[in-house]
């Protein structure tokens, strides 16, 4: 079968960053589902483990971990899906990736495709529904309210930032804070259900106390934690919650401590990569969010199409994700 991948890890300008190859078709585990792949999308993943994870030598590494496809096989143990059944999903790291015709993935860590959205919106979908889902309802647990405080902060409304403020709106009745670079971006997150925004570029804490509303109960940094975390400290509530996403190279939280706030990583990859007990929590949220996508509570962030699935179409589109300059998910759908 047809797919994209890499023998030595580097720079997406090399002409072999990422190259087209042919490998056997997978074989299915007892849980596992075998997809024939319609689209992917790129993140900021795929364009770190490109850079910096050599295969071992001699092999190539498969990248890819948002996919929209259709149920090609089964394994034996299976209960949640079908052949034909159409689905989406974000992948395990631990295991080749989706950017092959055929991709093979545990049941536990897929959910149906939303029906009123084509393959390309929905691939845009997995990745960061997963990861705002978890950082929001899993580790920061805003559905259990702190004392006297009903907000939360985002910082940073890119892929990850964009589904947690829809979440949040769709499913919490929270003020919804958010971060954007203004006036420009305003409006696009007041679109998605922001509340208010406030200046990523100037003191947070300053500007959150413009908005005159109760400091927030909860923040989520999806960026810069490292260089947002003073601001953080001087505005989140007493007894709040922080989560992150992001891999500064440390983290100083004493500041935290007078306000006895928990601090919350959020990892998507984790359930899958350490067979959790609760791993098929992936399926119950990607199968609410496919609810939430089809009642049009919740919009797909595809920004870019790009056509087919190989290796020149996918160079170009880690090129884009590397530049900063992508607004909204780079999908590559169809094969040649």
């Amino acid at each position: 079968m047809k797919a994209v991948g890499y023998h030595t890890a580097g720079a997406i300008e090399r002409s072999d960053a990422l190259v087209d190859l042919v490998v056997p078709a997978p074989v299915a585990g007892p849980r596992d589902l075998i997809v024939r792949i319609k689209a992917v999308s790129v993140n900021p993943v795929d364009t770190k483990v490109r850079a910096g994870v050599n295969p071992p030598a001699g092999t190539a590494r498969i990248l890819g971990y948002d996919a929209c496809g259709v149920v090609e096989a089964v394994g034996p143990d299976v209960t949640l899906f079908k052949p034909g059944d159409p689905v989406f999903y974000a992948g395990d790291i631990t295991r080749p990736g989706t950017n092959a015709e055929l991709h093979v993935v545990d049941e536990r860590i897929v959910g149906p495709k939303p029906d009123s959205i084509d393959w390309a919106e929905a691939a845009a979908l997995p990745l960061t529904s997963v990861t705002a889902w978890e950082a929001l309802f899993d580790r920061l647990d805003i559905r259990h309210a702190v004392p006297g405080a009903n907000a939360i902060l985002i910082i940073g409304s890119g892929g990850v930032g964009a589904m947690a403020i829809q979440l949040a709106r769709a499913l919490t009745d929270l003020v919804v804070v958010t971060t954007a670079a203004l006036p420009e971006g305003g409006d696009r997150v007041r679109s998605l259900g922001a509340d208010q925004v406030i200046d990523f570029r100037l003191p947070l804490a300053d500007e959150f106390a413009k908005l005159g509303i109760d400091a927030p109960a909860f923040v989520f940094s999806t960026t810069h934690t490292d260089e947002h975390l003073p601001e953080i400290a001087k505005l989140i509530a007493p007894q709040g919650r922080l989560a992150l996403i992001d891999d500064p190279s440390s983290l100083d939280i004493v500041s935290l401590k007078s306000k006895m706030i928990s601090v919350h990583w959020e990892y998507m990859f984790g359930r899958a990569m350490y067979q959790t007990a609760d791993m098929a929590q992936q399926h119950a949220l990607l199968t609410e969010v496919t609810r939430l996508v089809d009642a049009g509570r919740i919009v797909s962030t595809v920004g870019e199409r790009l056509s087919p699935i190989n290796a020149a179409t996918l160079r170009l589109a880690h090129a884009r994700v590397e530049s900063g300059m992508a607004r909204g998910k780079i999908v590559v759908e169809g094969w040649a």
